[in-house]
C-alpha cells in the first residue's frame, strides 16, 4: 500500500511538474504577447500624437489665415463703403458740376476770343441793360 501511495505521489508530482511547466510556458507566452501589445500600443500612441500635433499645427495655420482674411475682408468692405459714399456724392452733385463745367468752358472760350482780339464790351452793356 505504501508503494501505491508512493506511486500516486510520484504520478501527482509528475502531473504537477507538467502543469507547472505548461503554466510557465503559458505565462511566458502571455508576457511575450503583452510586450508585443505594449510595443504596438506605444507605436500607435506615438503616431497618434504626431497626427494630433500636425492637426493642431494645421488648425493654428488655418486660424491665422482666417484672421488675416477677415481683416482683409473688413478693409475691402470699408473701401467699398467709401467708394459708395463717393459715388453717391458724385451722383447727387452731377447736375451742379455739369453746369459749373459748362460755365467754365464758356468762360475759357470767351477768354480765348478776347485774347484773339474779340471785343465784348458792348455785350457787357447789353447784359447789364437786360438785367435792369
Amino acid at each position: 500500500m505504501m508503494d501505491l501511495l508512493v506511486a500516486d505521489l510520484d504520478k501527482e508530482m509528475q502531473e504537477a511538474e507538467i502543469e507547472e511547466k505548461d503554466a510557465q510556458e503559458e505565462y511566458e507566452q502571455m508576457m511575450d504577447d503583452a510586450a508585443k501589445k505594449r510595443a504596438e500600443d506605444s507605436k500607435a500612441i506615438t503616431e497618434k500624437e504626431a497626427a494630433k500635433a500636425g492637426a493642431e499645427s494645421d488648425l493654428t495655420a488655418f486660424t491665422d489665415e482666417r484672421a488675416g482674411q477677415s481683416d482683409e475682408l473688413m478693409a475691402t468692405k470699408e473701401y467699398m463703403s467709401q467708394l459708395h459714399a463717393e459715388c453717391d456724392w458724385l451722383l447727387q452733385n452731377h447736375q451742379l458740376r455739369k453746369e459749373a463745367r459748362a460755365d467754365e468752358v464758356d468762360a475759357l472760350k470767351k477768354a480765348k476770343a478776347v485774347l484773339s482780339g474779340a471785343d465784348f464790351s458792348l455785350m457787357q452793356l447789353k447784359v447789364n441793360l437786360h438785367k435792369n
